[in-house]
């Protein structure tokens, strides 16, 4: 399902769309369908993306969420789990690196922020490969590098590489919280994607507190804010496979509320 939005919510997605058009109109070139079907399509992937309609349909998914304080956790060990969001492998002539993407970049943020507010016992930085190359290295990896970087001990991360999703996250964490003593638990992801991801904890038994990550891009020209970007069409792809990741998930009973 990821595959189809990504699919949907990039370039591909339109300029797929205009060679279906194309195709059809040169086969009919008075079908009223076909006309429709174009202008419906330019409507929607113009309103898709604009980054003040995407961004403001994300809202309807942070509601009830603020910014993580020292107070919103109890006093007893805690863990901060850190959901990865996908890297991006980069190879040159001999070498090759692993970088994160925005918005998992945002959440490494977070939860080195979250660490020097509460000082939690431990943190575990949760993603397998975001794809199948040998060469790219897993997610959970990535971001441990990144906290170390930003002054998070690094015998206090432990890494989980093997979940592929949030649903498989949810799986593999539980049974590492259980050999830590079932600490309190932080929560860390992106603000679109912490309620699906909270549903997924509790359906496993996890009660979590949430610590939404920042828009990694929350400053940008008026123009980025009223014309077509790339960016907002990727923003709005996460906001509908959010939208319809949690009634999937429900369905399945991988989801609580």
């Amino acid at each position: 399902m990821n595959e189809l939005f990504e699919f949907v919510f990039t370039a591909a997605g339109p300029v797929t769309a205009l060679v279906i058009i194309a195709l059809w109109l040169s086969r009919r070139p008075a079908s009223t369908s076909a006309r429709r079907f174009a202008i419906g399509l330019a409507i929607v992937y113009c309103a898709c993306s604009i980054r003040l309609l995407a961004v403001g349909a994300s809202r309807l998914l942070t509601i009830g969420y603020h910014q993580f304080a020292a107070d919103d956790v109890g006093t007893g060990p805690t863990a901060i789990v850190l959901l990865g969001a996908g890297d991006e492998f980069i190879e040159g002539w001999t070498e090759h690196m692993t970088l994160t993407l925005p918005p998992e970049g945002a959440r490494v943020l977070e939860a080195a922020r979250v660490f020097r507010l509460i000082s939690p016992a431990w943190i575990i930085s949760s993603g397998g490969p975001a794809r199948t190359s040998h060469a790219n290295e897993a997610t959970g990896v990535t971001m441990r590098e990144e906290l170390v970087q930003l002054g998070v001990p690094r015998d206090r991360i432990l890494i989980e590489t093997a979940s592929r999703n949030t649903r498989e996250e949810a799986l593999v964490i539980e049974p590492m919280l259980r050999t830590l003593g079932n600490p309190q638990v932080v929560l860390v992801t992106s603000h679109t994607h912490m309620r699906r991801s909270m549903g997924a904890l509790r359906a496993v038994g996890i009660a979590a507190i949430p610590a939404i990550a920042r828009d990694p891009r929350p400053e940008v020209p008026l123009s980025e804010w009223i014309l077509p970007t790339g960016r907002a069409l990727r923003v709005s792809g996460e906001v509908v496979h959010e939208l319809f990741g949690i009634p999937y998930y429900w369905l399945r009973g991988w989801w609580r509320s």
